[in-house]
């Protein structure tokens, strides 16, 4: 085991090399030594990707937008969460914001991360 900082986009992709050889046969049948080598060069990746490769939370009409689709739900099936069919359209395109309840309300009954709700999006005039 050879295990090194990953500082460069080289290092990153031989650590992402090596992760692939050790995940590319049966995970169970990894003697020890690779298990917790696979671990930690799982773990530098991880913090390298953090720096390197942040991926921004969607605003939250976004956020909403994609959770509907992942539950194949339709415009309607959030008027018992936002109130009005009217302003389940209005938010969609734009046209309002976001009160606290209805974050709230976005959050427990579809799981959306209140970090995603609470985001600065712009209204469309």
């Amino acid at each position: 085991m050879n295990i090194k900082p990953i500082r460069t986009k080289d290092d990153y992709k031989a650590a992402m090399a090596r992760i692939s050889e050790l995940t590319s046969g049966d995970p169970d049948a990894l003697p020890d030594i690779e298990f917790d080598e696979l671990e930690i060069l799982t773990t530098l990746v991880e913090a390298y990707e953090n720096v390197h490769y942040k991926i921004e939370a969607p605003d939250p009409v976004e956020a909403i937008k994609f959770r509907m689709e992942q539950l194949g739900l339709s415009d309607s099936d959030l008027t018992p969460i936002l109130g009005q069919r009217s302003r389940v359209t209005e938010i969609l395109k734009r046209k309002r914001r976001l009160s606290l309840t209805m974050i709230r309300s976005l959050n427990s009954k579809l799981n959306i991360p209140l970090e995603s709700l609470i985001g600065e999006y712009q209204l469309v005039k």
